[in-house]
């Protein structure tokens, strides 16, 4: 069975029931609606078409829900197929015993180095829609998350938070394929 972005952001929703941003109070689930929202409005300026802004927007919405809810991976990839959960692999968290948290970052960079573009994109618009919050809230950790920030930024090609990748549906050639 595959569902649709409806059908994603209407199971993120359950999924993060009762769950809390941490420093706004809001229902978690806007942190995955907005990211969503904002990378499928990106990939339509670029010029991406419908299926690839759909896929984009349902991996987005998703993309917390293996490494903050019950939810498995293999709960995503039978609801939403193999393409979806992969990205959603892509953004997942490496498990806390893995190792410190210096080890599980620099594990979760090289996995997103090697992400196909629009994951790359779905992760940036993640890291800018959590800047502000961590920035306001707690302006201690904010140094260290943007230390790492821009270290994860590096792996992935991105010389700025702020600044998309270069690509569009048009030069794509030879891309990963999710």
């Amino acid at each position: 069975m595959t569902m649709n972005y409806n059908d994603a952001e209407k199971f993120a929703t359950v999924a993060h029931a009762g769950q809390k941003r941490k420093f706004t109070g809001e229902d978690y689930v806007t942190h995955p609606i907005a990211v969503a929202s904002m990378v499928m409005d990106h990939l339509a300026n670029v010029g991406f078409d419908q299926a690839t802004i759909e896929l984009a927007g349902t991996i987005a919405v998703l993309h917390d829900t293996v490494e903050d809810t019950d939810v498995e991976m293999e709960d995503i990839q039978k609801l939403f197929g193999d393409t979806v959960a992969k990205g959603v692999w892509f953004l997942t968290k490496v498990p806390s015993y893995v190792g410190n948290r210096a080890e599980r970052k620099e594990l979760c960079d090289a996995r997103l180095a090697n992400a196909p573009l629009i994951v790359k994109e779905i992760k940036r618009y993640d890291m800018l829609h959590n800047q502000g919050s961590l920035k306001e809230h707690d302006p201690n950790f904010y140094e260290v998350w943007f230390a790492e920030t821009l270290t994860t930024l590096a792996q992935m090609g991105f010389s700025t938070l702020w600044t998309p990748l270069t690509f569009n549906a048009k030069n794509l050639h030879g891309e990963k394929k999710l």
